[in-house]
């Protein structure tokens, strides 16, 4: 098993940054990567970013140039450090982690971003 605890969301104005934070536990060495979903209000769950174990990073378009995904494997805790916050990356975001047997979500941590 794998808990996840995350923390970050908040308002913020349209051009500013936040940083989310996820802190695994448990069966931390059965992961095999960290990721950030999102899902805005009447719309699909999206992946936003991933970093695999071995510290390879991808991101969505919409993302790219703006978000950076981090993890520190000390903590064991992924990062998604969001800057130039636009009105559209408003939604609830999503830690995802999947390990050896099954995925786990975080909680969700709601970003608004007001115009």
């Amino acid at each position: 098993q794998v808990q996840l605890v995350e923390s970050g969301g908040g308002l913020v104005q349209a051009g500013g940054s936040l940083r989310l934070s996820c802190a695994a536990s448990g069966s931390i060495e059965s992961i095999l990567a960290m990721n950030w979903y999102r899902q805005a209000p009447g719309k699909q769950r999206e992946l936003v970013a991933v970093i695999t174990r071995g510290g390879t990073t991808n991101y969505a378009d919409s993302v790219k140039g703006r978000f950076t995904i981090s993890r520190d494997n000390t903590k064991n805790t992924v990062y998604l450090q969001m800057n130039s916050l636009k009105p559209e990356d408003t939604a609830v975001y999503y830690c995802n982690v999947p390990a050896a047997l099954r995925v786990y979500w975080g909680q969700g941590t709601q970003v608004t971003v007001s115009s």
